[in-house]
């Protein structure tokens, strides 16, 4: 039984952002992967659930980078799993370089939707046991609260085709570049994304107009912190921060 899983990747041009480093929805979908490869190789994965309309989705991810692989540069991925019980599976991640050094690490926490009924089915069913869990330690801190944001709403978006998954809701990607697109060039020239919390409170599907609204920044040594909501006329649908880091 493998309890960190790695694989490596090379970055191509193609797949960089436009100061030719990684880019952060380019990340968390490998993130996605990776965590999809260890559960599939554990027998815990969306092929082993007892019904069809089962499977893995993301409640809450937390990217903590101090840098991030550039262009033409090989990187690997590690994920391990930290902890699980009836509801949850608590999953982190690292991202290091060839030579073993470190870019930055990831928190994340799952759950298993019914596509049917679009509720969280538990984790009951699953082959779940304690040789799974990885004593390895992620260094990075959990998302704290979340609270809503009553402010006049900065941006809308309704969602369309591109933006679904096999789940026929919002893919995370789509998330992570709908917030990044909140921010000017200038801000991703001369800042980069140090840490992005995701807490998804209710899921989006076709069709639906999200509205955004923003905290104002606040400035610490750390860098600078944005809160973000996102939500539709009826329910709320996510809760983000994004720290900015001069590079």
């Amino acid at each position: 039984m493998v309890k960190e899983y790695s694989e490596d990747f090379f970055l191509s041009s193609g797949e960089t952002n436009a100061e030719k480093e990684m880019s952060l929805p380019l990340l968390v979908s490998k993130l996605i992967d990776i965590a999809t490869s260890h559960a599939n190789s554990l027998g815990i994965g969306n092929p082993d659930m007892k019904k069809e309309s089962l499977g893995w989705v993301l409640a809450r991810l937390t990217v903590d980078m101090k840098s991030y692989p550039k262009v033409n540069t090989r990187y690997r991925i590690t994920t391990w799993v930290e902890s699980w019980n009836r509801h949850f599976s608590e999953r982190a991640f690292c991202i290091s370089d060839a030579e073993g050094n470190v870019f930055g690490y990831a928190r994340s926490v799952w759950m298993v939707l019914d596509a049917n009924s679009r509720v969280n089915a538990g984790l009951s069913d699953l082959n779940f046991n304690s040789e799974m869990i990885s004593a390895r330690e992620c260094p990075v801190a959990r998302q704290q609260k979340h609270i809503k944001i009553d402010t006049p709403p900065i941006a809308s978006y309704t969602f369309q085709y591109c933006d679904l998954d096999a789940y026929r809701h919002v893919n995370t990607v789509r998330y992570v570049v709908i917030l990044l697109n909140l921010f000017p060039l200038r801000m991703h020239d001369t800042r980069r994304v140090s840490r992005l919390e995701l807490a998804f409170l209710h899921e989006a599907r076709y069709g639906e107009t999200v509205t955004v609204h923003s905290e104002e920044a606040i400035e610490d040594e750390e860098g600078t912190t944005t809160s973000l909501y996102m939500t539709t006329a009826e329910h709320p649908v996510l809760y983000s921060r994004i720290r900015f880091t001069e590079r």
